[in-house]
């Protein structure tokens, strides 16, 4: 009796395996949607409200929903700055790779900002102000909830005005 009961277990067991391995199958390639490698992140221009220069890439989701999650990279040179801003929703920020200056404000000041090296991670509530540079090529990869807004404290600053 209790060899006929390991038996079904097994193979109820091995049926279960074979399912997951036919549903894998069925669906060829479908990680390849999901999953990035470092040389396979799809880099453009970044979206109006970013000052050329940047690179920008969209690894999940859509930042410009009304609703949703997303996750997006930003590459950015040596030098480059992002003016003085606040998001209206919460803003998670992690370093890649680099030195990414930030400061808290509305007016940007070079010796008032911190830096944080690769695998740093920092996250901004809504509405604080601040800014940021980069020291060295940085990546960062920022998530939350859509849509991802830049409020410029400074009108003049923003790059979606200026075109």
């Amino acid at each position: 009796m209790k060899r006929n009961f390991y038996v079904a277990l097994a193979i109820i067991a091995l049926m279960f395996c074979a399912g997951r391995f036919l549903t894998l199958a069925a669906q060829p390639g479908s990680h390849e949607t999901h999953a990035f490698t470092p040389d396979t992140i799809p880099w453009g221009p970044p979206p109006p409200f970013i000052a050329p220069g940047a690179q920008f890439a969209v690894l999940e989701g859509d930042p410009s929903a009304s609703h949703g999650d997303y996750t997006v990279r930003l590459k950015i040179p040596d030098g480059y700055r992002i003016a003085p801003h606040f998001h209206p929703l919460r803003e998670n920020v992690t370093v890649i790779s680099g030195t990414f200056k930030v400061g808290m404000g509305d007016v940007f000041k070079k010796d008032k900002m911190a830096a944080f090296t690769a695998g740093s991670f920092a996250f901004l509530d809504p509405e604080m102000h601040h800014y940021a540079m980069a020291c060295g090529e940085v990546v960062v990869q920022v998530h939350g909830s859509s849509p991802l807004q830049f409020n410029y404290i400074n009108p003049e600053d923003d790059p979606s005005r200026n075109k």
